[in-house]
């Protein structure tokens, strides 16, 4: 080994998190926590935002991913007591001049419930009651004397006709003709009406004189005329007398439905519009006809409360949960009538949204749902953009059958609450064209805090929480500082640990629920390693499985020896909240040519934006390494073998261009080491993620081979602060078995590789890594240029 490049030493690899530092034996001493841990400014920023009434005041909170983030928003506005901007009671009417604009009435709150039972029961009166009370004998009286005062009018309008016709001897006579009757002038004769045709009988038979007949013909003609006109003017005065008796109908209903609609009118002027046109369909549509009416048409009188509010009723805080466009909004039912042939609505099928629940408070959204529902996040910022409401039926943008309503819009004043990560903030701020206007206010939860014995007290004020809330049994100290140091594995920052307490209290739950199995009183730390032990290992199922490929020789990777042109890098795979590491077999071929290094992984389709932006850095690396006079004329590729799905990210151009180097000088490559590291065109080598994760990948590899004591990772030295390897990886390095190397340039990779001196660029000498390499590239533009004829100088 290098005595230039020691590895780090073991108390580097993992940082530990001394109990004694704490001043209790469990949890059980210690307070509960109220707050939230360690967002100090995040939580600045959310009260000034539950505060503000400003517009546009609406808030985001970006980067507290991972489960439990609503319910820690929730606690945090019930911890806060934010101030109700207004509280109000809703309720939709028929608007009886336009039927589909229902109408909305605004009441205090408390009031919504009072002012529907009143109507209510004004429309039960209407629908039992009201024809009985107008059959009371004060209006039974009234309809009398009009009919006595008829009788009078047609009686002295039709008696001196008749007794004109008496004087003729004529008379009135009622004939039936089918189902109607007929009124004829007959004359007399014996004191009897007799048909004219049995009067011209008469006469033929001389029963009666000649001069009768013809007095009864000319009289006939003279009175059917007046008869005529007497006729007309009966239906006048038949007719006035049913208006005259509607009109007492309707004075009466009237009379009756305002006096009991005066109570109403009174406690909710509001409502007195709506009353006027309640009272104006019955008197005008209904009245007569109520019993014919074959559903309850009351209906069209009742009162749709959607939303009702108690006036001491604590500030809504709405969580939903399914953000659609109808749970948002709100939706209008329908139900099929069969009388139509279709669907029939009417304004006591709206139903309030979310929106509408949390007005005057708190809507919690959550962003990636909002986006991901069709027309939700349309409707939501016109919502806010406007401070109108409008609900539409749930297929508002498909045809409709029969009415199709649009209620009356709410004005609504409701503060909304997105939470999302940094990559949806960022989209919203580009694409949305209200978005910066509407959420103004940024909250800003760190997903870590400072490693130090403060932050872990609070760790511990966390779980007595979780004990108190969940019913969980209490964590010893030195439980606590298991769950600070997994804390900082989470977090894979050099000091800091992680503030993703939705991660912590999972683990916190599985390791008392353990405990509890074996009926132990306290949970321990021993509990807790088991726990994450346990946690990966069910969902370790990909990583065995590579594994197992590799020991049966189906997927190649040596762990020794050395190799031209062959390097093993580091990568890892996800599943769910956890990450894997695995080693990656990284090769490179060169031969004489002008295309330059070839990108295999880019050829084929399947390599992200960022390793292709790695690769072209690991080409201008290559130029800056090799500072030849004359070009680079060969041509390399570079492949990550048996790997058949996306290729992405930087951390393996430090390993690739190693590679390069090795296939370019025939220089072999420890086997027994791998690497991670990103690289600059300067050649430093630059911090990566889940360190942690892809020097275990490899050493997992390593250990199913068999350890060799020469086996070890490659790492940037930016990312040596950031270690937190599992206790078996450190175990091994303490015995030597595996190393743990940091290096800050492609310079120390390199001799760490391939057991010799690098050199430096602009002055690499004979007998290094990078003067072999210049030779090569030379010997190759040799060759390029003896095949192309030309003449040389080799001096």
């Amino acid at each position: 080994m290098n005595e230039n490049h020691k590895p780090l030493g073991p108390d580097l690899l993992r940082w530990k998190f001394d109990e004694s530092q704490f001043d209790f034996k469990t949890t059980a001493e210690v307070e509960p926590i109220k707050g939230i841990v360690g967002q100090d400014a995040a939580v600045a920023s959310l009260e000034f935002g539950l505060a503000t009434t400003a517009p546009g005041q609406n808030i985001y909170v970006r980067g507290l991913d991972g489960t439990g983030r609503m319910a820690l928003i929730k606690r945090l506005l019930d911890e806060n007591h934010p101030i109700c901007r207004r509280q109000f009671d809703r309720c939709y009417v028929t608007d009886f001049e336009r039927l589909d604009r229902p109408r909305l009435i605004t009441l205090d709150a408390g009031q919504g419930a009072k002012f529907r039972k009143k109507v209510h029961k004004l429309a039960d009166f209407i629908r039992d009651d009201l024809a009985a009370a107008l059959d009371s004998d004060a209006i039974a009286a009234k309809r009398k004397k009009m009919a006595v005062d008829f009788q009078k009018q047609l009686a002295d309008l039709v008696k001196p006709f008749e007794d004109a016709l008496a004087q003729a001897e004529m008379k009135l006579v009622q004939l039936q003709a089918g189902n109607s009757t007929k009124t004829s002038i007959f004359p007399i004769h014996g004191n009897a009406p007799v048909a004219p045709e049995e009067f011209e009988k008469l006469r033929r038979e001389g029963r009666i004189s000649e001069k009768r007949y013809n007095d009864y013909m000319d009289n006939r003609e003279r009175f059917s005329t007046e008869f005529e006109e007497i006729s007309l003017r009966v239906q006048e005065l038949q007719a006035a007398q049913s208006d005259a008796l509607f009109e007492l109908m309707a004075s009466e209903s009237r009379r009756i439905l305002e006096r009991m609609a005066k109570s109403i009118r009174k406690e909710f002027k509001e409502a007195s519009q709506f009353l006027d046109q309640l009272i104006a369909d019955v008197v005008e549509n209904k009245l007569g006809r109520m019993s014919e009416l074959e559903h309850d048409f009351t209906d069209a009188y009742r009162v749709n409360l959607i939303s009702s509010r108690c006036p001491d009723q604590e500030c809504p805080i709405v969580v939903e949960n399914t953000p659609t466009v109808s749970r948002l909004l709100g939706n209008i039912d329908s139900i099929y009538d069969p009388q139509q042939g279709g669907a029939r609505t009417d304004h006591t099928m709206i139903k309030a949204g979310s929106i509408l629940r949390a007005d005057g408070g708190y809507l919690i959204l959550d962003a990636r749902d909002v986006l991901e529902e069709p027309g939700a996040w349309k409707v939501l910022v016109r919502s806010l953009r406007t401070g109108k409401l409008e609900i539409v039926p749930h297929d508002w943008n498909m045809p409709f059958q029969g009415l199709t309503l649009k209620p009356e819009p709410i004005n609504i004043d409701v503060k909304v609450i997105l939470i999302g990560d940094a990559d949806i903030y960022y989209a919203l701020e580009q694409v949305a064209r209200d978005f910066t206007n509407l959420f103004k206010v940024l909250v800003d939860f760190d997903s870590h805090i400072p490693r130090s014995t403060e932050s872990a007290r609070q760790y511990a004020s966390v779980l007595s929480r979780m004990v108190h809330e969940e019913s969980l049994i209490h964590f010893s100290s030195d439980a606590v500082a298991r769950l600070v140091e997994h804390g900082a594995r989470i977090a894979s920052r050099g000091g800091k640990i992680s503030a993703r307490f939705g991660r912590l209290a999972d683990i916190a739950r599985e390791s008392s629920f353990l405990a509890q199995q074996q009926e132990e009183q306290i949970v321990t730390g021993q509990h807790v390693i088991e726990t994450v032990i346990r946690t990966k290992r069910r969902a370790d199922l990909p990583s065995r499985r590579f594994a197992e490929l590799i020991q049966q020789g189906i997927i190649k990777i040596n762990t020794s020896g050395t190799a031209v042109g062959q390097i093993n890098g580091l990568a890892v795979m996800n599943a769910g909240p956890l990450t894997y590491g695995f080693p990656a077999r990284i090769t490179a071929t060169i031969g004489p040519g002008t295309a330059g290094v070839i990108n295999i992984e880019r050829e084929a389709a399947l390599s992200g934006a960022i390793h292709t932006k790695g690769f072209y850095i690991l080409n201008g690396l290559m130029r800056y390494l090799l500072r030849t006079p004359h070009p680079l004329t060969f041509e390399a590729s570079i492949a990550f073998e048996q790997s058949y799905g996306g290729i992405d990210g930087d951390s393996a151009s430090g390993a690739e261009i190693c590679c390069l180097l090795s296939a370019l000088t025939d220089l072999p490559i420890r086997q027994d080491l791998a690497m991670t590291g990103a690289i600059d065109q300067t050649g430093n080598i630059l911090a990566i993620g889940a360190v942690n994760e892809k020097i275990e990948g490899f050493f997992d590899i390593c250990r199913a081979n068999g350890l060799t004591g020469s086996q070890g990772a490659i790492i940037p030295q930016s990312n040596a602060g950031d270690l937190m390897l599992r206790r078996d990886v450190v175990q091994a390095a303490e015995q030597g078995q595996f190393h743990i190397y940091s290096v800050s340039s492609i310079l120390e990779a390199l001799e760490l590789f391939m057991g010799m001196a690098a050199g430096s660029s602009g002055e690499p000498g004979e007998h290094t890594v990078l003067g072999v390499a210049i030779k090569r590239a030379r010997e190759y533009w040799i060759r390029a240029h003896q095949t192309n004829g030309g003449a040389e100088n080799t001096s």
